[in-house]
């Protein structure tokens, strides 16, 4: 599938804003280091994951099929104590329909898959990472940050990714050449008092890397 998406005047250059999950697949588009589906929380959930204790929130990291993420959602949320209740169902329906999808527009038979929780700065260093591509959702706190350098250094402009949107970004192992100069970031935190939940999401293809089994480690 190939939707083009259209470019809003706040984006950095090759960072495509759509309205439709479907958009994300321009990812493969020459030009697009990155695609944002753009969506609001329904209020009464962003409520309930704002106002629950933090270490409440799921938190995880396991590596599985596609089709198995709604399970292991559940059986994290069971381990972490997360209360059983709509959002939480919520919260655990929208994680197997982003994996579904990341891996759809992937063409990945498995994935890693993170929630973390995150109470001080982590990763501030404007980066790209070491893998093809990855999914990163923020359900609760600051999103992710991001802007375009033309020498590695901070970017001149930097943008912030609404909570609950997920951002779809080419990694260093994408076959570009030459690169765009999107870096991003997690938000600078430290001292605010502020929790992120985040969910992180990577595509697995080769087979040497597959597992025979999911594997889980939650903490």
């Amino acid at each position: 599938m190939n939707v083009a998406l259209d470019e809003v005047s706040h984006a950095a250059d090759g960072v495509g804003v759509a309205a439709t999950p479907e958009g994300l697949s321009a990812i493969h588009d020459p030009g697009c280091a990155a695609a944002i589906w753009q969506r609001d929380p329904l209020p009464r959930f962003q409520s309930w994951i704002d106002m629950l204790e933090p270490e409440r929130l799921p938190r995880s990291r396991v590596t599985l099929r596609p089709e198995d993420v709604r399970d292991a959602a559940f059986q994290i949320c069971e381990a972490c104590g997360t209360p059983d209740c709509d959002e939480r169902r919520m919260l655990i329906d929208d994680t197997a329909a982003l994996a579904d999808l990341f891996a759809d527009v992937m063409c990945a038979p498995y994935l890693r898959l993170r929630l973390d929780v995150i109470s001080t700065n982590s990763c501030r260093k404007f980066h790209v990472d070491v893998v093809k591509a990855r999914l990163i959702c923020t359900y609760r706190g600051t999103g992710t940050q991001y802007g375009v350098s033309t020498d590695g250094a901070e970017p001149g402009q930097i943008l912030t990714v609404p909570t609950g949107a997920p951002i779809l970004l080419r990694g260093k192992l994408w076959p570009e050449n030459p690169r765009s100069g999107l870096l991003h970031r997690s938000p600078p935190i430290a001292g605010t008092g502020e929790t992120r939940l985040v969910l992180v999401l990577d595509p697995i293809s080769d087979s040497v890397n597959e597992p025979d089994q999911v594997s889980m480690h939650v903490h």
